[in-house]
């Protein structure tokens, strides 16, 4: 078996454990964190630090160290998790509703469009076919892609890499080459179908290392590029191995070292729901 297969092995169970952690009442920190010791415990590390967004916002609800949020009834939970063994990255997510069945629809169109994706890979298909396959089947649903969230390949410790793979069609007759790996990212909402930027999400980059004055920042950025590379991280990550971590992140970010990303709440408000495999093309789903 390969890292990649290794990979999205871990990725398939813990997304399967993260559902069953998804409950009434549970904080979202404690799923992130438990979500990420299981990861741990299989023998993989995260990819990316686990998001628990809720209802409105797509992606990057990243939860924070002290986050007293817990899920409540009619929630609609998504659970994006990502692992990797020796930098091989494979993503996966699933969305859950909190004891209601309102958006059982919702959520049944953005698995439908995942589906009717994986269906057609395969090497040489051009890449247009995928989004035009993903926007159909949620549009059947009467519901719209998200247009500006797509999937994208995975590489060596990194997430988010060249081909992107859209969620509608986009006209790009570029092909899949086999032994590609892609993942796969339907985004189904009931508002107008894009995503904006929101509050800040705590998941931070490394974009590059220069020098710092600081001892303790220069302390921290040592640790960020050993640990992480090129793999985003969170200051909930960091919060137990050092002081000031908030102060430190957001002078590393000032001076262009890092990034920090945003939460994406869909722009009309509407509810969001996102189901995601990770796939070698011309041999299937790895997660």
């Amino acid at each position: 078996m390969t890292d990649w297969n290794t990979s999205g092995e871990i990725a398939r169970k813990a997304r399967a454990y993260a559902i069953t952690l998804a409950k009434e009442g549970a904080l979202h920190r404690d799923i992130a964190d438990k979500t990420e010791a299981t990861i741990k415990a299989l023998g993989g590390a995260p990819a990316f630090p686990m998001d628990v967004s809720i209802n409105n916002v797509a992606a990057h609800d990243c939860p924070f160290i002290n986050d007293e949020r817990a899920l409540a009834k009619g929630d609609v939970v998504k659970l994006d998790i990502g692992v990797h063994i020796n930098g091989c990255v494979t993503d996966t997510a699933a969305t859950v509703e909190i004891g209601t069945h309102n958006q059982k629809k919702l959520i049944q169109a953005s698995e439908d469009a995942l589906q009717a994706a994986i269906d057609i890979i395969k090497p040489g298909i051009e890449i247009y076919k995928i989004g035009q396959a993903i926007e159909e089947t949620i549009s059947s649903f009467g519901f719209n892609p998200i247009g500006n969230l797509s999937g994208h390949g995975v590489g060596l410790y990194i997430v988010h890499d060249p081909p992107t793979i859209p969620n509608y069609d986009n006209k790009d007759t570029s092909t899949l080459e086999e032994g590609q790996h892609i993942a796969i990212e339907p985004f189904a909402t009931d508002g107008v179908g894009a995503v904006k930027d929101g509050k800040p999400a705590g998941i931070y980059r490394l974009l590059r290392i220069k020098p710092v004055r600081l001892p303790n920042a220069r302390k921290l950025l040592t640790f960020i590029g050993k640990e992480y590379q090129t793999l985003p991280f969170c200051e909930r990550w960091l919060t137990p191995r050092f002081h000031n971590v908030r102060f430190l992140l957001a002078l590393l970010e000032r001076e262009g070292i890092l990034k920090q990303y945003t939460q994406l709440p869909e722009q009309s408000g509407g509810m969001v729901s996102q189901a995601e495999k990770t796939m070698e093309v011309g041999a299937g789903v790895l997660t």
